[in-house]
């Protein structure tokens, strides 16, 4: 098939065609919804006949799904129409290793970084069980954020091995471009490849080494005038020395390749990961690695001999000189990890004293409010701050001794020994700050504000940026103070996330300077780098202090760092040679569970699952999910509740979350902040996917929806400034919003309407503690619920319970009954199960509060709970030292 320019594939206008394989066409195209240029990849229609290639091409879809990499091409969409399957891809900018390689081999420090990257690539999708099975030159590209891997088409997850008797060889006399036969390009396929055997890691490190030979040499490294001498070739032969080629290439470096291209897998190095070290020791400059000259040949006596012995003691002695002026070895890489206290989890921010040992981070408490903690990093356990109850985004004084951070409505200062807090002044909601050694703060109130400074002692803020709506701009956040205590660095919130980047901002003038996109935070570290996330990796940028000017290109430090698309957050910060930062907890698997906690089994594939809904009639599904393509941002999917198939209603980069159905279970209201205003609103889609009309839109986040059981109304939680309070919406449109809450004074959340209507359960602190209460939904006196504390409360289908959990994470029930007709008496809570046992506790949900962790289906009888799965990582923070180690030739200019 050849889509002919204007042709649209769902919301996908092709634009050009950008080339064709065997496994199918590329097209430039235009996503109609997010303005994006895109790359779309469709199934030709030669073959779209073929179940052999319709198999591969959706094999790709999901295998390129699961993986999420800054060197592997990102995968952001899938569909088929009219017959077309197709895929939709980044575009990249640049050109293949494969032309490139067109022009000459590559010099020797550009082959160690391109391999570097591609080894890295590798390692992610085998550690995911993927193997590639078609690395070729034509199969990377280069652009200037570095190396791409492309094409997985060919890639297979690994399967265990069958039994002997099922295995299936695949003679080599085959044609091997011929569909159904062996699968890869011929001059990089691996011995068991030509064999027919099972593909496995190793078989891509064989391709990877051949590709290796190739940049350093400008040659293949099998060739011959047949494919029965190139088979021949790659069976048996060894492809000439790298340094017959290029004599001034490392030694160590023909040992790499060599090693790569062993025929015998066992004889290969055993992991992408292996490789890339390899790689890394040679381009720090290791002596090991440096080119080693040949020996004289012949001789022309006893005198000549004398004379060579003289040189080479001369060279000996010199050689120790040389040495003994070198500088010592750099300072070895240690990394560890802490936990977080017993039954508590990490939130969002975690932030390093400027001398590097202290950390300051907010904990997230299941069953009360948030607080800071501090651990010593020579110590072993960490200890709360009593007073920073609701603490956000904390950030230290110059010299450590504080600790600045928000907290009900203010921005406030505390020692980090313990003690009173003061206030510095009206905070708001806060997004983090910075504190400069003259005393000045800066920092940004709310989401729309600009940044403002204010001094340390008190006072009134002043703006020090001004938003450019113009071109787009929403927010201002999370400042960070450079070394001259006058240049800042900031994110800068557009409209179109693709837009979002840091700038450059001065406290001497409003003018601003764009420095580079990011989807974080950036945090310039004492060593000379500016560290920001972006395509799901933390980056690292050299960054000239003096000339206020990025150097170089940009290199993936660290994958899994934690971050938010929602806020452009970054957990994580360095100081004095040390980063620590929070990992993403990707792991999580829905569960059936009866009402004592046994598990009846899983639920769909394990996947970032933050929120579960089950439809009124038990047959669907709603959660969200992190997407790994796409930054990690939240998209809203929905599952059958039998089988588990998935359907996805978002695909957006930004978030869309907390999910709840509709009384019919064919549509859903959920939070957005799809919108443009930077606000999360309310929208409703169809459940099966399709166009999505907003609800609700206003210059104040909503958020924690839920719908009562006639389909007429929503309820919803609205932030205002520090506070969260409880609103009603009509949704037949023709009423005015309507303040449930009767004080501006607590803090309240998840509200629940009863399956008639007339009654609202909700979570608040009006008694120092969270508790969950019920009203009548009309107004009137409040009954308590929960005793010793409660939060995120539901109704059973038949209104005769109310759930909720307890502060350990005990999933409570209260019996209800109605005693009159405005009297509804509550009974004493009983326990069902642990929502915690057997799991992570809550561990890595970054807004616990906003999140329906559980849900009871309509017999009463099943709960659908979220839980880790049996490989999850511990959430721990990760502490690594000298960690500007796993940079070395990354970043040089």
């Amino acid at each position: 098939m050849t889509l002919s320019v204007g042709t649209r594939l769902g919301p996908y206008e092709i634009l050009a065609p950008l080339g064709a394989g065997g496994m199918g066409e590329v097209y430039k195209a235009r996503d109609a919804r997010l303005g994006r240029e895109v790359a779309v990849k469709v199934l030709p229609s030669r073959t779209s006949a073929s179940p052999e290639a319709r198999q591969r091409f959706e094999r790709e879809a999901k295998t390129v799904s699961r993986l999420a990499h800054p060197h592997i091409c990102a995968l952001y969409d899938v569909g088929s129409q009219d017959g077309v399957e197709y895929l939709v891809m980044e575009l990249l900018e640049g050109e293949t290793l494969s032309e490139r390689l067109g022009k000459g081999p590559i010099p020797l420090e550009q082959t160690l970084r391109f391999g570097q990257d591609i080894a890295d690539a590798l390692d992610k999708a085998h550690r995911q069980g993927i193997v590639h099975r078609d690395l070729k030159p034509a199969n990377v590209m280069l652009t200037k954020s570095g190396v791409k891997l492309l094409d997985f088409g060919l890639a297979k997850a690994v399967e265990p091995a069958p039994n002997p008797g099922e295995v299936t060889s695949l003679p080599t006399q085959q044609g091997l471009t011929q569909e159904g036969m062996i699968l890869g390009t011929f001059q990089y396929m691996a011995p068991e490849q030509l064999e027919g055997k099972d593909a496995d890691a190793r078989t891509d490190i064989f391709a990877f080494g051949a590709v290796l030979y190739e940049m350093a040499t400008g040659r293949k490294a099998f060739s011959a005038a047949s494919q029965a001498s190139l088979i021949t070739a790659i069976m048996s032969a060894e492809p000439p020395s790298i340094s017959s080629a290029q004599p001034m290439s490392p030694a160590a470096l023909d040992r790499v390749v060599r090693t790569c291209l062993a025929k015998d897998p066992e004889e290969r190095w055993q992991s992408a990961a292996d490789v890339r070290r390899e790689l890394r020791w040679i381009a720090e400059g290791s002596a090991a690695g440096q080119a080693i000259s040949a020996a004289p040949r012949g001789s022309r006596g006893r005198e000549r001999l004398a004379w060579a012995v003289a040189l080479l003691a001369l060279f000996a002695a010199a050689g120790a000189i040389v040495l003994s002026r070198q500088p010592s070895a750099p300072a070895e890489i240690i990394a560890f990890t802490f936990p977080p206290p017993p039954r508590f989890s990490f939130s969002t921010m975690i932030n390093l004293s400027p001398d590097g040992r202290r950390v300051a981070a907010v904990i997230g408490n299941p069953g009360g409010l948030p607080s800071m903690w501090i651990r010593s990093l020579d110590r072993v356990a960490m200890r709360p701050l009593p007073g920073t109850e609701a603490a956000r985004y904390p950030f230290w004084s110059p010299d450590g001794r504080e600790v600045a951070f928000y907290s009900e409505g203010k921005l406030k200062r505390m020692s980090a020994d313990g003690g009173p807090a003061q206030t510095i002044c009206e905070g708001g909601s806060g997004f983090g700050g910075a504190w400069g050694r003259d005393g000045t703060i800066l920092f940004t109130a709310n989401f729309g504000d600009p940044i403002v400074a204010v001094a340390a002692s008190g006072g009134t803020p002043r703006p020090v940026t001004v938003l450019d709506a113009a071109a787009g701009e929403v927010a201002h956040l999370f400042p960070d103070l450079l070394p001259d205590g006058r240049h800042f660095l900031f994110v800068a919130r557009h409209l179109d996330p693709e837009k979002t980047e840091i700038r450059l901002g001065s406290l001497d003038e409003k003018t601003t300077r764009s420095l580079f996109r990011s989807d974080s935070a950036a945090i310039y570290t004492d060593g000379g780098y500016v560290l920001y996330a972006k395509d799901n990796a933390l980056f690292a940028r050299r960054f000239d202090a003096s000339t206020l000017q990025v150097v170089g290109d940009a290199a993936p430090a660290f994958d899994q760092v934690r971050y938010g698309t929602e806020e452009n957050r970054l957990s994580a910060s360095a100081a004095a040679g040390r980063l620590v930062y929070l990992r993403w907890v990707e792991r999580r698997r829905l569960v059936w569970v009866d009402r004592k906690g046994r598990e009846l089994g899983n639920l769909g594939d394990v996947a970032c699952y933050e929120d579960v809904r089950i439809s009124p009639d038990g047959r669907r599904v709603a959660v969200s999910r992190r997407d790994p393509d796409h930054g990690q941002n939240l998209d809203v999917w929905v599952l059958d509740a039998t089988r588990g198939t998935p359907t996805r209603v978002t695909s957006d980069r930004n978030d869309e979350f907390s999910p709840v159905f509709l009384p019919d279970g064919e549509r859903l209201v959920f939070v957005s902040d799809r919108g443009g205003s930077g606000f999360y609103d309310l929208y409703e889609a169809p459940a099966a996917g399709g166009s999505v009309k907003i609800i609700s839109s206003t210059k104040h986040d909503k958020t924690m929806p839920a719908v009562s059981k006639d389909g007429r109304s929503v309820v919803f939680v609205v932030s205002e400034g520090a506070r969260h309070n409880r609103q009603l919406l009509p949704l037949d449109g023709g009423g005015e919003v309507r303040r449930l809450s009767t004080s501006t004074r607590f803090d309240e959340g998840s509200p629940e309407i009863s399956p008639d209507g007339r009654w609202i359960a909700f979570d608040s602190d009006e008694s120092g503690h969270i508790q969950v209460y019920v009203e009548l939904l009309s107004g009137g006196s409040r009954r308590q619920v929960s005793i010793g504390g409660g939060h995120s409360s539901t109704w059973r289908s038949d209104g005769k319970e109310i759930l909720f959990l307890a502060p350990d994470g005990m999933l409570m029930a209260s019996a209800v009954r109605l005693t009159a007709p405005d009297r509804l008496d509550v009974g004493e809570p009983q326990p069902l199960f642990s929502l915690w046992e057997g799991t992570m506790g809550g561990a890595g949900f970054d807004n616990f509060y906003l999140r329906r962790l559980y849900d009871v289906a309509p017999d009463g009888e099943r709960f659908l709970v979220i839980r880790a799965a049996a490989d999850a990582e511990p959430e721990n923070a990760v502490v690594v030292l000298n960690w500007t180690g796993v940079l070395r030739s990354k970043t040089a200019p």
